[in-house]
């Protein structure tokens, strides 16, 4: 990580960086951190080359995600965990982690898990990690869909959510305001977030989208040098078992033809998350622009309105935005639907962590791989303007809610905490939208 990257890299890391307004914050937290990772005490760690039981990796990352709150944020945490006080890795094997999971799609916080996990008891680790990190939040998703369900048409939740929607447009917009500062860095990024955006807007299936801009950035980017070999080095082989691979693989697949034979509906939402996941490359807000495009505009799943509400609780339960799919399954299909769009959108990623592993430092000295994520990265941007624009034009607005939105972008540009907005955007709904 000494060496200088190729510019289409430093464009593909800035684009992570930008997904949240407090990367950069938490990245000194994980350098500080490594500091003190001799002086802190552990007091079930874990002896140098003894594997740690399935059980106590489930038992920390449950706890963990109980308060995953602030999406690449929690990497920190993890490596506080499993560096400092567990000792399961070192921290170039950490770091390691940190730089593969930007590179390929999925929820960051949620792959570092995996990482982790796979690391430090190999496959199944990596299991125990991933779904213990994940079930508070779709535990507490999965109730308030529920309760949403039974009493959105109440008068007080009438109010308290016209208030949350107009805090989801000002969190939408602030990500694609941090995510556009970060990503234009030369003239090819605005021209492809441009094109994104406007291909989009006519109709065009952000998938296609996305792919078109991968074979831009190739073009686009052709000036790049070669990029370099990171801090450390994955060996190769060293965490790919083929046995319990082709085993997920297969479960995956039986899964699926069930679901194809008994019941065709919960096929295609498990295809469609299973889509969205392999083609969200830059976290978890990079996948709202597909959400909404297949949810709303191609199954009439639900409006635009019910789907910001979703995020809206996406954004008060601990886990990636992501896991407003949870929400998606709940109202399309009920508790199978939950179930089948969570297990979805979480599978492809977490399979790419297991079988990139080996051969990541390869595919990240490719500048071919490069140039595709630049060009990715930076029709995000374009397509983040147009799920602002689109959640801007569903809200039936007034001057409350212009002043409401304005104040919760306003503290979001200045670095206040998502949770702290949602919440005081909900309770000055209560107060003044009823």
């Amino acid at each position: 990580m000494g060496q200088k990257p190729s510019a289409a890299t430093s464009i593909h890391l800035a684009g992570y960086r930008a997904l949240s307004s407090e990367v950069k914050h938490n990245t000194n937290i994980i350098v500080k951190s490594m500091e003190r990772s001799r002086k802190e005490a552990a007091p079930k760690n874990v002896s140098p080359g003894q594997k740690p039981p399935l059980k106590q990796i489930f038992a920390a990352f449950l706890r963990l995600g109980l308060t995953a709150f602030g999406g690449p944020a929690m990497v920190a945490y993890i490596r506080e965990l499993a560096v400092t006080r567990r000792h399961w890795l070192d921290e170039d094997t950490f770091k390691d982690g940190v730089a593969l999971v930007q590179a390929v799609p999925g929820a960051t916080a949620m792959q570092a898990a995996a990482w982790v996990g796979l690391k430090a008891r190999g496959v199944s680790g990596a299991l125990a990690s991933y779904i213990g990190f994940a079930l508070p939040a779709f535990a507490l998703m999965l109730v308030f869909s529920i309760l949403y369900a039974r009493a959105h048409s109440l008068p007080a939740a009438v109010a308290l959510f016209a208030g949350l929607q107009v805090i989801v447009v000002a969190i939408v917009a602030n990500a694609t305001l941090t995510f556009g500062r970060e990503i234009f860095q030369g003239w090819q990024a605005p021209i492809l977030a441009a094109a994104a955006g406007l291909l989009l807007w006519f109709g065009i299936s952000p998938f296609f989208v996305i792919i078109g801009a991968a074979l831009a950035g190739i073009l686009f980017y052709a000036g790049a040098r070669e990029g370099q070999s990171g801090a450390g080095v994955l060996a190769p082989g060293a965490d790919f078992k083929t046995v319990p691979v082709a085993l997920l693989l297969g479960l995956l697949a039986a899964a699926m033809l069930a679901l194809f034979i008994f019941t065709r509906q919960l096929f295609y939402l498990a295809a469609l998350m299973l889509r969205i996941d392999l083609f969200a490359f830059g976290g978890g807000f990079a996948s709202l622009p597909l959400i909404l495009y297949e949810v709303v505009h191609v199954h009439g799943w639900m409006d635009s309105q019910t789907f910001i509400n979703g995020i809206a609780l996406g954004q008060v339960t601990p886990g990636p935005i992501v896991m407003t799919t949870t929400f998606v399954g709940y109202l399309a299909f009920g508790l199978a639907g939950a179930f089948v769009a969570t297990a979805a959108v979480f599978s492809p990623s977490f399979l790419m962590i297991i079988i990139v592993t080996p051969f990541y430092d390869r595919l990240k000295r490719s500048p071919w791989f490069a140039r595709a994520s630049a060009g990715v990265l930076a029709s995000f941007v374009g397509l983040l303007a147009y799920v602002t624009v689109k959640f801007a034009i569903s809200v039936n607005w007034g001057p409350l809610k212009a002043l409401l939105a304005a104040a919760a972008l306003a503290a979001l540009v200045r670095k206040v905490d998502i949770l702290y907005v949602v919440l005081a955007g909900g309770a000055l709904s209560l107060l003044l939208l009823r």
